[in-house]
């Protein structure tokens, strides 16, 4: 039975191997879960994921393994009573745990089973079979305070026992990002480092200092353990980045959360002679370029964040600027900043599958030495990779 789910995994294009299987086969040889669809979805999870990235990819396809009713009844005609406890605890108030208890778990249950059996086709409406849309305790898109839902998205939201639950969604690589799973994805930037005031126990230290002191205690301290990354962010702002404002705001705020040494500044479309910290006071409180590209080590990891689109002249063009009239190309400056800071990358909120129709895209893609990654799980965690090495 199992063997078929692993080849639904690799169809899934989850990197599940033998061994990974092995190990899960051997989990539940020695009976390291109690008999739950609950619990052996946790099991295999943990043994056959390797990244939280394909998380979604797992439940679409354990839901699409699991599927229905009837694989589930195919070996054991009963469903343990703890897999519905466990879901009633999570999604039913206790107003409704209550109009649930009136039914009876074991009368519901039976109930189902008799369906099952008697029920030869799809159902739609109505109050008896399992369907859509009715008001039978059985199926999914209807109205009944106690049932177990079948398939679908669900009608209130009182399901006993939901099927196919997608906890996490917003892991599949192939999604755009929000700021948890942007959080998860900046963490592969990591270079640890005990830096600053010995304020944290040194256990090891301490073992054996106290050890070689005949057993009186040598208590050892040492500096906290912090991610020493240095990163300078510059942000294109305005124009035709208004239509990316969320999700450059979550990635901003994701990454002053995970990087402790960064710092940032804005740009228009494409960087010239100076750019700015406060958008409100821009042409008030303006920052050298020249200077930015000397204060900062060569070691400081370099992010740009735009959608590169523009007329090609504002890159490659002397006063090509829309703004004002700059002494030297855009191009210059990238150029100089890639020189400056050897680990670089362009982050782009646009669908990579229309830069190749943008000319000045794929102009700033060859100033940037192809390093342009889109805003996605997958084009995140590949450009936090290049910067790592």
């Amino acid at each position: 039975m199992l063997i078929d789910f692993f080849y639904v995994l690799k169809d899934a294009k989850i990197p599940v191997s033998i061994k990974e299987f092995l190990l899960l086969l051997e989990a539940l040889q020695k009976q390291v879960i109690a008999p739950s669809i609950d619990n052996f979805y946790f099991l295999a999870r943990t043994t056959l994921v390797k990244d939280e990235a394909h998380y979604d990819k797992f439940d679409r396809a354990f839901g699409l393994y699991f599927k229905g009713i009837q694989t589930l009844f195919e070996k054991n005609p009963e469903i343990p009573l703890d897999w519905l406890v466990q879901r009633i605890k999570r999604d039913l108030s206790p107003e409704q745990l209550a109009q649930l208890e009136k039914f009876g778990y074991d009368k519901m249950m039976d109930r189902l089973k008799q369906l099952l059996e008697e029920q030869k086709e799809r159902h739609e409406g109505g109050n008896k079979w399992i369907g859509t849309g009715g008001t039978s305790p059985f199926g999914h898109g209807g109205t009944n305070p106690e049932g177990i839902r079948i398939g679908g998205k669900g009608g209130n939201r009182t399901a006993v026992k939901v099927w196919e639950a997608r906890t996490y969604r917003d892991y599949d690589d192939e999604r755009e990002l929000n700021t948890r799973n942007i959080k998860v994805a900046l963490r592969r930037l990591r270079k640890f480092a005990r830096e600053g005031v010995q304020e944290e126990l040194a256990l090891d230290d301490t073992i054996r200092a106290t050890a070689n002191n005949a057993g009186y205690l040598d208590i050892k301290m040492q500096a906290e353990r912090k991610n020493n990354i240095k990163v300078l962010m510059l942000l294109d702002v305005g124009g035709s980045m208004d239509d990316h404002i969320s999700r450059t705001e979550e990635l901003f705020s994701a990454a002053k959360t995970e990087f402790k040494h960064m710092d940032f500044f804005y740009f228009h479309n494409c960087v010239y002679d100076y750019v700015w910290k406060n958008n409100h006071r821009r042409h008030a409180e303006r920052f050298d370029t020249w200077d930015i590209l000397r204060k900062y080590k060569p070691d400081t990891k370099l992010i740009f964040v735009g959608d590169a689109t523009m007329s090609p002249y504002e890159i490659l063009q002397p006063g090509g600027s829309v703004e004002y009239s700059n002494p030297e190309a855009g191009a210059e400056w990238l150029q100089r900043f890639t020189s400056a800071f050897p680990k670089f990358i362009w982050l782009n909120p646009e669908p990579e599958g229309i830069w190749q129709y943008r000319q000045s895209v794929d102009i700033i893609r060859k100033l940037m030495n192809n390093r342009m990654f889109g805003l996605t799980i997958d084009g995140l965690e590949r450009g936090m990779q290049l910067l790592s090495k």
